[in-house]
């Protein structure tokens, strides 16, 4: 009997998964729209509840910030009324000015830098070609941020 000769493509995954960044991994061009895959109704559902969780989540996160925030003012403003601490008003207003200087020259160029014109240009193909899943996203992460 004669012997057969199997030949196999070795492929390095590790070497491959390396080069490519997760996102890509799921989101890549050659992935295809998710209107390929799934039917209308089941991009609405799947857009809708996974943007109702984040709608809701980043307005319970919002609020417990927006409350540690608020509280550190308030009990700084208490220290410093009480005399526990002492501000240095001139020094503040100096570094705020030093920032909007700062603010002013990264600005004024203009210019979105490459890389993130790139990423600009990737989530653009996204949306353009799930304009149905990011419809329901949309809709609900309002109604998330609602309830």
């Amino acid at each position: 009997a004669g012997a057969k000769e199997n030949s196999f493509n070795v492929l390095d995954l590790a070497e491959y998964t390396k080069n490519r960044p997760w996102w890509r991994k799921i989101f890549a061009p050659s992935s295809g729209s998710s209107a390929e895959k799934y039917n209308v109704a089941t991009q609405l559902v799947i857009g809708g509840v996974t943007g109702w969780c984040t709608g809701f989540i980043f307005q319970k996160v919002g609020k417990l910030a927006a409350t540690a925030v608020g509280g550190g003012f308030f009990l700084l403003q208490i220290a410093n009324h009480t005399g526990y601490i002492k501000v240095d008003w001139k020094l503040v207003e100096r570094d705020v000015n030093k920032a909007k200087q700062q603010l002013k020259f990264h600005s004024s160029g203009n210019k979105m830098p490459p890389e993130v014109k790139s990423r600009v240009d990737e989530v653009i193909i996204f949306l353009k070609k799930n304009v149905i899943l990011t419809g329901g996203f949309a809709g609900g992460f309002l109604l998330g941020m609602a309830s």
